[in-house]
């Protein structure tokens, strides 16, 4: 039995050195299905999981028929659209798109909110090949007569039900409405639900249908395991396993769980970075760069990052809080185990949430093994192997959200501006959010970036809340026990005031212990 390769499936011999130049050698299913198709020109529907490989099923196509096209790029009419959910998603699509283009002399270019749109509009202005677009900003570029889809001769939505889930679809089916209806057309998704169905029927001529890697399979590699805890032993539980060595992703249901978790971890040692809605792209960034280099080796995320963030080598996902539905489990899952690499799975579950944990491994179609675990129980170093080690917080930069000038004292949603924010390209329904609190000393005036680059409501921000004097950015002071642990000052988390603590199995008050280090260290800092 022949075994395929990229070359066997039609894709063109300069492309291949440029997967091979990055040990990529072997299609994976996903790819070995949709290939002949894609590249023979036909319309496909791909549905895969995520970490299935869709990236490279679609990017292939898309380059070798714009190689052989004979076509020029012209000032503002790209001859490609990428529609994407998120500005995270949109920045690796266009990351693994670069090395491919380059060999086919093709350019590309990113299209999102929260940064300006100037460098975006003078891109397009100039001509490109490729446009890798959210499509809130795409619309706002097209609106305001910036950019003309009327030569695109391929277009590619991917993670369609995440798009569906977020809203966008009808301004996708306005997009869709201005690009050629010869043009090729390929959607990409792990599950096909009613509105994706729609695009499906509407948009794609006569579209060959390929399944791989189905979201309702579980990887093999991946092991899933419930953790049961009790609401003192969350958090001392959650620290040891984070402090094992190697890359892990801790989920949140909210932006605020997140947000407070990373500040626990950070405070106890634990080098982590928070990624959510509330955060500035620049922000957003930071975190991506910090977490893929190794400067902080816990993401602590809401399920903006579920989907198409790919980090190498995350061999272990926690799910803090458990996710409301099944379809959120298997997305967050997927962080881990990519690509044939094997991965573990730890849901941290307390007494309240044992039915609906039940519920949601069921329909997810597994059968995790299940275990009442305390902070020093040896399964911990079983899923988890490693030396503990707690070296430090990390040092995250000033204005790290959207929402930091709000103080700290205040409840969340207690706010002196009000602006619109586009939920699309941070992961979360449209809605209106608040932007800013009353100012304290030492506050600063914090402006919160809308969607489409304009300003999204305003306010004079607490810089650093009650008692925040000299803060950059607003934050909780720490609580007792395990619970608090957050420096007045986001300053104050370098590296735990510059001491390294090592252990094997932390206790439940290690939390305490070094929040009482860090809370000493920014007093040094005032």
């Amino acid at each position: 039995m022949s075994v395929d390769t990229f070359g066997t499936l039609g894709v063109p011999a300069s492309l291949v050195a440029v997967l091979a130049a990055r040990d990529i050698t072997s299609p994976t299913p996903i790819q070995a299905a949709t290939l002949p198709d894609s590249l023979a020109g036909r319309d496909v529907l791909g549905r895969g999981r995520t970490g299935s490989g869709k990236t490279y099923a679609f990017l292939l196509p898309l380059v070798a028929r714009l190689m052989t096209s004979g076509r020029r790029r012209m000032p503002g009419r790209p001859r490609a659209l990428i529609l994407a959910p998120t500005r995270e998603l949109a920045l690796q699509i266009d990351e693994a798109l670069a090395p491919l283009a380059a060999v086919a002399g093709l350019t590309s270019r990113t299209v999102f909110g929260g940064v300006g749109q100037n460098p975006q509009v003078t891109a397009i202005r100039r001509g490109v090949d490729v446009v890798v677009a959210c499509p809130g900003r795409l619309e706002d570029l097209i609106g305001q007569g910036h950019v003309d889809l009327s030569a695109v001769e391929v277009t590619i939505l991917d993670e369609a039900d995440h798009m569906a889930d977020l809203g966008f679809l009808p301004g996708v089916r306005r997009i869709l409405d201005r690009t050629p209806q010869s043009g090729q057309r390929m959607l990409f998704s792990a599950t096909l639900d009613a509105g994706v169905n729609v695009i499906v029927k509407r948009y794609l001529t006569n579209p060959v249908k390929h399944e791989a890697d189905s979201a309702q399979s579980p990887v093999s590699a991946m092991s899933h395991h419930v953790l049961h805890v009790t609401p003192d032993t969350h958090l001392p539980v959650l620290l040891d396993l984070t402090a094992a060595p190697g890359r892990t992703v801790v989920f949140t249901r909210t932006k605020h769980r997140a947000k407070k978790l990373a500040r626990q971890l950070n405070a106890s040692g634990v080098p982590a970075v928070e990624l959510h809605g509330n955060l500035s792209q620049n922000a957003r960034t930071r975190t991506m760069d910090a977490f893929h280099s190794g400067a902080a080796q816990t993401l602590v995320a809401t399920d903006i990052a579920a989907r198409g963030i790919h980090v190498d080598d995350v061999g272990l996902v926690i799910h803090a809080d458990p996710p409301v539905e099944h379809k959120a489990y298997l997305h967050r899952s997927g962080r881990t185990a990519r690509a044939g690499a094997a991965g573990t799975v730890v849901t941290l579950m307390t007494d309240d949430q044992v039915r609906d944990v039940r519920d949601l491994t069921r329909k997810a179609g597994i059968a995790p093994t299940t275990t009442r675990v305390h902070a020093t129980h040896p399964l911990l170093q079983e899923l988890a192997p490693g030396e503990r080690a707690f070296t430090g917080g990390f040092a995250a930069p000033a204005e790290e959200s959207r929402d930091s000038g709000r103080g700290a004292g205040r409840r969340p949603g207690q706010g002196g501006g009000r602006g619109r924010a586009r939920g699309e390209q941070s992961g979360s329904a449209p809605r209106s959010s608040s932007a800013g609190g009353r100012g304290g000393r030492g506050g600063q005036s914090a402006r919160g970036v809308g969607e489409s680059g304009r300003p999204a409501g305003s306010g004079h921000g607490t810089a650093g809340g009650r008692g925040g004097r000299g803060a950059s950015t607003g934050s909780a002071r720490g609580g007792n026990g395990g619970s608090g642990g957050s420096a007045r000052s986001s300053q104050s988390s370098r590296q735990g005031g510059g001491r390294t603590y090592t252990t094997s199995t932390p206790s439940s008050g290690g939390a305490a212990a070094f929040s009482a280090g860090s809370r000493a260290s920014s007093r040094r800092g005032r």
